[in-house]
Parts: structure tokens; C-alpha cells; sequence
């Protein structure tokens, strides 16, 4: 489980930089022919933050077991 978590957390972490890298630089993103707005990078990156938060939390409660 505490592998699991560590690597969604990486993961999410990950994605939300990328977010960062793009609210920055001003780099553009479509999808399917649409422009996405900038400001939808804010709101993926406060989701992803929070997941990542939430999984690296869960990380440190977790019960080491035999196999981690």
C-alpha cells in the first residue's frame, strides 16, 4: 500500500509542476480542436496538489508492512 501511495503521490506531483511549467511559460494546450484556457491550469493544479498532499499524507499514517 505505502508503494501505491508514493507513487500516485509522485505522480500527481508531477503533473501538478507540469501545470506550473505551463501557467509560467505561457505554453498553449488544446484538446480536440479547443484552445484550454490558462486558468484551468490553476484549478488542475490545485486539484492535483491536493491529491498528492493527500496520498504523501497517507504515506506517513500508513502501517509499514513486510514487504515495503
Amino acid at each position: 500500500m505505502r508503494a501505491y501511495l508514493q507513487i500516485s503521490g509522485t505522480v500527481f506531483a508531477v503533473i501538478a509542476l507540469l501545470h506550473i511549467a505551463r501557467l509560467l511559460l505561457d505554453w498553449p494546450a488544446q484538446l480536440a480542436g479547443w484552445d484550454v484556457p490558462l486558468w484551468h491550469s490553476w484549478l488542475a493544479f490545485a486539484a492535483t496538489g491536493v491529491l498528492s498532499a493527500w496520498a504523501f499524507r497517507l504515506v506517513g499514517q500508513a502501517r509499514p508492512t513486510a514487504h515495503s
